[in-house]
């Protein structure tokens, strides 16, 4: 009991040692990174890894390096020919300055998402709704130039926006399955027109062969009593020569 009295004044300062050094280690992982300020001053960025701080001098602030996924909730969009649609997006983006996220802005997932909001409703508000439904992926390239353009003094890229969901009025909706149904009838009456031109065309060509050629107009007078002969029907054919026909045919003409 008496030694361990001795040892009391060598203890304590022991532990006000080891809890220095404890309140002294930082640990940061490879996703992360840490912005130190120093009485106030930013002295530099630390990480990954071990590193020490001066426990009530130094403060340390962790920035995350992975990429977020910011869903865009549904905005009120009014498209350039006056069509109201509700838009939502995601934009993907990540931190690549740790000390301008933290000095320039004072809350960059805050301030991109807002941005993202904003700049969703000023773009999509300049196009029609036509192209809004048929060049999705250049709206998505506009929208991340503009966002990433606006928070690049920031520290952070945006690499990537997608338009998610295009809500359309009722109304629209009917309209535009109108429209739709209206194109493929028209689609299918001109393929008829073009199948009846080309069978007239082949026509007009196997008329001309057969004047050239009259035995061919023969033969083909011949396959079709044979395509008719093969049914089964009660029906007998008598062939008449062409050649007769055409002999009382010039007598009239004369």
């Amino acid at each position: 009991m008496f030694e361990l009295i001795n040892f009391l004044p060598l203890i304590f300062p022991v532990v006000l040692v080891v809890m220095f050094v404890a309140s002294a280690v930082r640990i940061l992982p490879e996703y992360e990174r840490g912005v130190l300020f120093r009485l106030g001053r930013m002295v530099g960025v630390r990480g990954p890894g071990l590193f020490f701080i001066i426990p009530g001098v130094d403060r340390l602030v962790r920035v995350s390096l992975r990429t977020v996924a910011f869903e865009v909730p549904p905005q009120d969009v009014i498209t350039h020919d006056n069509v109201t649609v509700k838009v939502s997006a995601v934009i993907y983006f990540r931190v690549i300055a740790p000390d301008k996220a933290i000095i320039e802005v004072e809350d960059y997932l805050y301030a991109t998402s807002q941005l993202s909001q904003t700049t969703l409703r000023s773009v999509l508000g300049q196009v029609d709704l036509d192209e809004l439904l048929s060049n999705r992926e250049k709206i998505n390239q506009q929208l991340q130039e503009i966002l990433d353009r606006h928070t690049g003094p920031w520290g952070v890229k945006v690499a990537n926006v997608e338009v998610k969901n295009i809500d359309l009025p009722q109304e629209m909706q009917r309209a535009i399955a109108k429209q739709a149904e209206a194109e493929r009838e028209r689609r299918a009456k001109v393929i008829h027109a073009e199948g009846e031109l080309q069978a007239s065309v082949k026509l007009a060509e196997a008329a001309r062969i057969l004047a050239v050629e009259p035995i061919s107009l023969q033969l083909r007078y011949l396959q079709t009593l044979t395509e008719i002969s093969a049914e089964k029907n009660s029906t007998t054919i008598f062939p008449v020569p062409i050649d007769l026909i055409s002999m009382f045919l010039e007598k009239r003409e004369k």
